[in-house]
């Protein structure tokens, strides 16, 4: 008698789950992206109870119709590759397909789209994986609801953190997307209140003027070598922690210790020694 099996669908995407999403914010991210790939200039996030109870994203990018809307949520159903070529011309945020399948396998999830230049869209709910109501609606862009996270993997829900800390990590991840993304508009809804509003920008220093605050900017300087692009802290305006530094490439986030240290340590820029230099960029390599 074999001792292998193959594990049914719906186990394999918990599994998955487990590996895409870690916590509130990990939806965020992947929603936020997604919104982002499909040319959204507008994107809303709201959430409650840190996530745990409704995060919903919302954005006026190119929607879906109704077939690729019931295909979105197939494991590794993907509209960014297609061959394998493309996997060394990956110009999205998010290529594998793993994200919506992954999100709705543990939440009660309901998706409400249209595709450009039509208002007549589609509606699906999908509930721990399972399909439930499909109907056609009136909408614009994409809506994505994601309720009840982990309802379903209560081993999962119990190691999330207070909802304060939740809702940190969300904050950080939307002000990420912004600074990476200052073409677009991002607002975040926490609990009802509005946490933050930021217009389209017309570049990365206008951004972090918006986020940050005139007096932050003030402190920062301007630096370009090939084709990076840097706001640094002036001398003798370093600070002691690095959270507020970000590098990034090809509009991607990246954390990466090597990376850093060739960023700090790059002689052509002596301003990146500073362990405290705050570095907030957009590089493409």
């Amino acid at each position: 008698m074999p001792e292998i099996t193959v594990l049914p669908e719906d186990l394999q995407n918990r599994i998955a789950a487990g590996e895409v999403i870690e916590r509130p914010a990990s939806v965020v991210k992947e929603l936020v992206e997604n919104s982002i790939d499909a040319g959204a200039t507008e994107i809303a996030v709201e959430i409650l109870n840190g996530g745990r109870r409704l995060i919903l994203v919302s954005d006026n990018g190119r929607g879906m119709d109704r077939e690729d809307a019931l295909l979105c949520f197939h494991p590794h159903a993907t509209s960014k590759i297609s061959k394998e070529e493309d996997l060394f011309e990956i110009r999205t945020l998010g290529f594998r397909g793993e994200a919506l399948s992954s999100i709705a396998s543990v939440s009660r999830l309901k998706i409400t789209t249209a595709p450009s230049g039509s208002t007549l869209g589609v509606s699906l709910e999908v509930h721990g994986g399972e399909p439930r109501e499909v109907r056609e609606t009136v909408h614009s862009g994409t809506t994505v609801e994601v309720r009840d996270l982990f309802f379903n993997t209560p081993a999962r829900r119990k190691f999330l953190k207070s909802p304060r800390t939740e809702v940190y990590h969300i904050v950080e991840t939307v002000t990420v997307a912004a600074l990476s993304h200052p073409e677009v508009a991002f607002s975040l809804t926490v609990d009802r209140a509005e946490t933050l509003r930021l217009p389209a920008a017309g570049g990365m220093r206008e951004r972090v003027l918006q986020v940050y605050g005139e007096e932050f900017l003030g402190g920062l300087r301007e630096v370009a070598a090939g084709n990076i692009r840097a706001l640094i802290s002036e001398e003798g305006n370093f600070r002691s922690s690095r959270s507020n530094q970000y590098i990034f490439v090809n509009q991607r986030p990246v954390r990466d210790a090597s990376l850093r240290h060739a960023v700090y340590s790059a002689p052509m820029i002596p301003l990146f020694r500073g362990t405290g230099t705050r570095y907030s960029s957009s590089t493409s390599t």
